[in-house]
């Protein structure tokens, strides 16, 4: 598995996963940058997304939902506030309702990925940070680091593709 750790620090109110993957930045800034690409890892295996609208620039926005093993779906947005391919991108992420527009009722954070360089391959950080310690404890008591385990975890077998 290419995950070598996941640190929840409540205290600073961040989530950060750490990967590295046996591929080029380039390479991997694609399963980003791609939403096709994006599909097939953004989402644990059970729950697989279908983005609906995509744009990795500047206040562009990214829309998605994930369907589950029933056939439920749970949508979700970002609003891209930075990105300099191929090394970094920060939006912020949201739950969306079954039409797509953003809960109030919800968490909402700020995702930072970064790619760099690393023993060959790429190292992947992604740091989530949240505004208040309720709405972290409710985003991890959801299985938010399981599921971004298991999502990142599919990123090996897209890269051997």
């Amino acid at each position: 598995m290419s995950v070598t750790s996941v640190d929840k620090d409540l205290d600073n109110l961040t989530l950060t996963l750490v990967a590295d993957f046996a591929a080029p930045v380039e390479r991997v800034w694609q399963l980003w940058a791609d939403p096709r690409q994006l599909e097939r890892w953004w989402g644990p295996p059970t729950y697989p997304a279908t983005v609906e609208q995509h744009d990795l620039t500047p206040g562009g926005e990214v829309t998605y939902y994930m369907t589950g093993p029933e056939g439920d779906r749970h949508h979700g947005w970002w609003r891209v506030s930075s990105a300099t391919p191929p090394t970094a991108l920060e939006f912020t992420d949201g739950f969306a309702d079954d039409e797509g527009k953003p809960r109030d009722d919800m968490p909402v954070n700020t995702v930072r990925v970064r790619l760099t360089e690393h023993g060959g391959g790429t190292r992947m950080e992604m740091r989530s940070l949240f505004d208040s310690r309720e709405q972290m404890e409710q985003v991890l008591g959801m299985g938010a680091v399981e599921g971004l385990t298991a999502a990142v975890g599919q990123i090996d077998a897209l890269l051997a593709s």
